[in-house]
């Protein structure tokens, strides 16, 4: 199989590519994404993958659309998450899947399978999860036979934001502060788990529509980030801070920080409330769910990925 994977070095792409290349070895994986640091790392750590570091907005002067022709299925993960520059969601999350749609259509390419995200269901209302809901109704209307997977808030290896970042902070300071009560509830996803459900997805053609891949354990915020520091092995003090206290000190961030990892818009996310249905994936994808405790001790202490740093 030839398998196009724009936006496919970040945190879900490169951790799909070493799935994919454990699994199935003889197929031809090419990556597409601006993100040179990220390219770099993975073509150290993926010799026989193609890596190309070009812009998805646009497909004049770019040779990925040329790369494209031939390949049996796209997964599309291009994604902007979280920047203090509200253009780029626009440009990330909606402009460049309008041009990579029109070339998988000029290319007749035959099975996509577009990651979402289970905020397209989330009471929030920022730009991230506005335009994710517009790019999942992109993806439907062009593609109605296109499967949509929705996952949770994951982590994994290769993680630079997230749960990645949560890590290195506690590892590098004494003090570690919690908003609010710390009881949001969360339902982490293991991107191991995740990447499981799409290469079910690309081996079954048959399946389509519409999923939301959960995590299948709940647990409050502070339970999370009491594992988190155990798993990496830091003793950082938890203090709480008042919600708009800490929001502030978001903003204030955020003026220093051209790209801050934690923004007030994942704040408001954070404490919105949302807990999201857990449908029967494991049986749909054939996936067995990986226990939080091992998923968060193989992403931190697993000899084979573990010590792999993405800059931010």
């Amino acid at each position: 199989m030839k398998l196009f994977l724009p936006g496919g070095a970040g945190l879900v792409g490169l951790n799909l590519i070493a799935t994919l290349q454990q699994d199935h070895p003889d197929w031809q994986l090419i990556v597409v994404d601006k993100k040179a640091a990220a390219l770099e790392v993975g073509r150290q750590l993926f010799p026989a993958v193609q890596f190309v570091c070009e812009d998805l907005t646009r497909s004049a002067g770019n040779s990925w659309p040329q790369l494209l022709e031939g390949c049996d299925a796209c997964v599309m993960l291009q994604a902007e998450i979280g920047n203090t520059d509200p253009t780029q969601f626009e440009r990330n999350n909606i402009t460049t899947t309008e041009v990579v749609l029109s070339e998988l259509k000029r290319c007749r390419i035959p099975r996509l399978v577009h990651i979402s995200s289970s905020v397209v269901n989330s009471v929030a209302t920022d730009l991230y999860t506005t335009t994710k809901r517009r790019q999942e109704q992109l993806v439907l209307r062009e593609r109605p036979t296109a499967v949509v997977l929705r996952p949770t808030l994951m982590f994994g290896w290769f993680d630079r934001k997230h749960l990645g970042w949560l890590a290195r902070f506690m590892q590098k300071l004494p003090v570690f502060p919690i908003p609010g009560s710390g009881r949001f509830i969360r339902q982490p996803l293991y991107v191991g788990d995740f990447c499981r459900v799409i290469q079910s997805c690309l081996e079954n053609p048959a399946l389509t529509g519409s999923f939301d891949i959960t995590g299948t354990e709940r647990v409050s915020y502070i339970s999370l980030m009491r594992q988190l520091r155990d798993a990496v092995g830091a003793k950082p003090w938890i203090i709480h801070l008042p919600i708009p206290l800490f929001g502030f000190l978001l903003k204030l961030w955020a003026l220093i920080s051209r790209q801050p990892a934690f923004t007030k818009d994942q704040l408001q996310a954070l404490t919105a409330g949302d807990e999201f249905e857990v449908i029967d994936w494991p049986g749909i994808f054939g996936v067995q769910p990986t226990p939080l405790a091992d998923a968060l001790r193989i992403t931190y202490r697993d000899p084979r990925f573990s010590s792999v740093a993405m800059s931010f």
